[in-house]
């Protein structure tokens, strides 16, 4: 029986630098870090699931963005209250903003939407909700 979404996984380049774009800026919170054999893994709680990522400590290339004819993770998305706030704050820190807010296109579920790249060129998608939807 299922009860719920645990994580998504991703690979970064530098952990540090990863967990300060996730953890200072986004908001996320550090639950777990520690040394693997091959690397070193941390895990980040989104508030109703969280990031696993892990950082090999042999060199690796930037994430590639996934074309639409091919299958795979194209984005991970987290819900804010203020995107206009987030987008500013992101900008001011000199993180790559791909779109602007703009109204979403599923307005059942999601009201405004905006994307940026993380340092490693993996692409978040920031949203605010539709009204009425639940918080949690």
């Amino acid at each position: 029986m299922l009860i719920g979404f645990e994580h998504v996984g991703t690979t970064s380049r530098n952990l540090d630098r990863t967990i300060a774009f996730y953890c200072d800026l986004l908001g996320l919170r550090l639950v777990l870090r520690k040394p693997q054999t091959t690397g070193e893994l941390a895990f980040l709680d989104a508030g109703g699931g969280m990031l696993e990522v892990f950082a090999p400590a042999a060199e690796i290339s930037p994430a590639r963005e996934v074309p639409p004819e091919e299958a795979g993770m194209r984005h991970v998305t987290f819900a804010v209250t203020e995107l206009d706030e987030m987008i500013a704050r992101l900008e001011t820190a000199g993180v790559s903003i791909i779109e602007r807010p703009r109204p979403a296109h599923n307005t059942e579920l999601i009201k405004r939407v905006a994307f940026v790249r993380d340092p490693d060129g993996i692409i978040v998608e920031l949203i605010e909700r539709a009204e009425g939807r639940a918080s949690i």
